[in-house]
C-alpha cells in the first residue's frame, strides 16, 4: 500500500479538527516513460518516477488544497495541521470509519509496461518509421513519440472511502511530414489505449498506422485551397467528436455549470439538441483511454448519459461543485496528480450511433465538406462558440466524395451546432486525445458516428 491505514486516518483527523466538514488523502505513485524518434533516431529516453500526497480540505463552498512529494509522517502531518488552520468552527464534523480497502479489478493488462525492454520499444518505433517514411518520397520528416504511464492511486476521504487502483496506459503518436515546391503539409496517426503493450504488440497494425500518417499528409500536399462558406458539412467518425467535447462536453462540466458560466445552465430536462441526438460520458468502458475503475474522489466510475433524443439530463458532477449545485456527486472528479485538486471532468465523451450508414449520408449530400479529420482549434467554453481546423478534407459533389481540399476551418457554435444535426451514421467510433483544464491534462477518449451538419462556416482561401 502506498501509505498506511494509520497514517491517513489521523491525517484524515487533523484535517477535520477545526471546523471542515470534509477531508480528503490522495496518494499517487507513478512509473512512465516516453521515447521521441526524428527521422529514425532515437533523440530522447525519459523514465520517471512520482511519488506524492494531495489533502483537501472543505467546509461547504470553502476547499483549501495542498501537496507534498515527502513519505515522511512528520511532514504529511505537518501539511494536514497547517491546511486546518484554514478553518475556525468549533462545530466539528465527526469522520466515518475508512471501509474496507477496495481494490479496483476492472481494466486489467496482460503486458506491464515494466515488463517491455528498451529494444522492445525501439523496435515498435523502428517498424513505424520504416513504414511512414518510405511510403513516398515528398515525406521528410517522420516524428515518433512513444508514452507509457503506470499510476497507482489510493484514496481516502472523511466520509468512509477507501480505494485503490492501478491505471496503465500507453500511446505511439506518428507524425509525418510532407514538403513539395514550399508547401508542407502533416498527417499524424495516434493509436493508444488503456491496456498494456498488448494492445501495441497484438491488437493494431502500427505499419498501417504510420502509413495512415503519411497517407493523410501526401494527399494534402497534393490538394487545392478550401472553398470558403456556409454550406453543409459530414463531419466523420472518430476524432470529429472532438467538436462535442471542447464546445459542448466542458459546458457541461460542473467546473462551468456551478459558476454559471455555461450556455447550459438551467436547461436540466429542456431540449439542447436535435431529436437524434444522444450524447454520452462513460468512465467505464473497459481498458478505455479514459477509463478507470474510481474517479479521482474515489466514487466508482459511471456511465452518464447527458443528452438523450435532444433533451439535457445530466451534468457531470464533483463533490464539492455538487455542493454547490445541490446534486450528487456523479463520478466525474479528475485530475493530472497529486499535484492538483480534482475537479469534474469527461472521461470517454461521444455522440452515439445513429440509423443511416456512412454511403446513406454522403449519397444524401448534393454539395458540401467532408471534414475525414479534425485538427487543432479554440473554444469559447463560456458561449461555445469555436473554430476547428480540418486536418484532411473533401468536397462532396452530387452525392460523392470528390477532390481533396486543404486549409479548411469550422467556425461555428457548440449549442447551435447541436440543433443542426440531421443524419447520424452507425459506425461510431473514438479517438484519443489529451484534455487541459484547471486539474490539469488528463487522458480523454472523444468519439462520434459519422455525423451531418446542415450548415456550418468554412473558413477557405478562396470562393465558393
Amino acid at each position: 500500500m502506498l501509505l498506511e491505514k494509520k497514517l491517513i486516518e489521523n491525517l484524515l483527523n487533523i484535517g477535520l479538527s477545526r471546523g471542515a466538514d470534509f477531508a480528503e488523502v490522495f496518494v499517487e505513485g507513478t512509473d512512465s516513460a516516453m521515447l521521441q524518434s526524428l527521422s529514425g533516431r532515437l533523440e530522447k529516453v525519459n523514465n520517471n518516477k512520482l511519488f506524492g500526497v494531495g489533502i483537501r480540505l472543505a467546509k461547504k463552498f470553502q476547499t483549501v488544497y495542498g501537496y507534498t512529494n515527502s513519505k515522511n509522517p512528520e511532514d504529511l502531518l505537518k501539511l494536514a495541521e497547517d491546511l486546518s488552520k484554514s478553518f475556525n468552527d468549533e462545530n466539528l464534523t465527526k469522520r466515518t470509519p475508512l471501509m474496507e480497502l477496495e481494490v479496483g479489478k476492472r481494466h486489467g493488462v496482460k503486458i506491464k509496461p515494466s515488463e517491455v525492454t528498451l529494444e522492445q520499444k525501439v523496435s515498435l518505433i523502428k517498424k513505424a518509421y520504416k513504414a511512414a517514411s518510405e511510403y513516398d518520397e515528398a515525406i521528410k520528416q517522420v516524428v515518433i513519440y512513444l508514452n507509457d504511464v503506470a499510476q497507482e492511486v489510493l484514496i481516502a476521504n472523511s466520509e468512509g472511502r477507501f480505494v485503490t487502483e492501478t491505471r496503465v496506459r500507453v500511446r505511439m503518436m506518428i507524425s509525418s511530414v510532407a514538403v513539395k515546391e514550399g508547401i508542407m503539409q502533416t498527417g499524424v496517426s495516434g493509436p493508444g489505449s488503456g491496456k498494456g503493450y498488448e494492445y501495441l504488440f497484438d491488437e493494431i497494425d502500427i505499419v498501417e498506422q504510420a502509413r495512415e500518417a503519411s497517407k493523410m499528409a501526401i494527399t494534402m500536399l497534393n490538394a487545392e485551397e478550401c472553398p470558403s462558406g456556409v454550406i453543409p458539412v459530414v463531419i466523420h467518425n472518430g476524432f470529429g467528436g472532438v467538436i462535442f467535447h471542447e464546445a459542448c462536453g466542458h459546458p457541461l462540466e460542473a467546473t462551468s455549470v456551478a459558476k454559471n458560466a455555461s450556455v447550459f445552465c438551467g436547461k436540466m430536462g429542456q431540449k439542447v439538441a436535435s431529436d437524434i441526438v444522444t450524447a454520452i460520458d462513460d468512465g467505464t468502458i473497459e481498458n478505455r483511454w479514459g477509463s478507470a475503475n474510481y474517479d479521482d474522489e474515489g466514487y466508482p466510475q459511471q456511465r452518464r448519459v447527458l443528452i438523450e433524443k435532444g433533451i439535457l439530463k445530466s451534468y457531470m458532477i464533483d463533490k464539492i461543485n455538487g455542493r454547490r449545485m445541490n446534486s450528487e456527486p456523479t463520478g466525474s472528479s479528475r485530475r493530472q496528480s497529486y499535484k492538483f485538486a480534482p475537479t469534474s471532468r469527461m472521461s470517454n465523451t461521444y455522440i452515439d450511433n445513429g440509423e443511416s450508414t456512412f454511403e446513406e449520408i454522403i449519397a444524401a449530400t448534393e454539395y458540401g465538406l467532408f471534414a475525414k479529420k479534425l485538427g487543432g482549434g479554440s473554444v469559447n467554453p463560456g458561449n461555445g462558440d469555436f473554430n476547428f481546423a480540418v486536418g484532411e478534407g473533401y468536397m462532396i459533389r452530387n452525392g460523392k466524395i470528390a477532390e481533396p481540399v486543404r486549409g479548411a476551418s469550422l467556425v461555428g457554435n457548440g449549442g447551435n451546432i447541436l440543433y443542426k444535426i440531421d443524419m447520424i451514421a452507425n459506425n461510431l467510433d473514438s479517438a484519443r486525445g489529451m484534455c487541459g483544464s484547471v486539474s490539469g491534462s488528463i487522458p480523454a477518449d472523444v468519439g462520434q458516428p459519422t455525423l451531418r451538419v446542415t450548415d456550418i462556416t468554412v473558413g477557405g482561401k478562396r470562393g465558393a
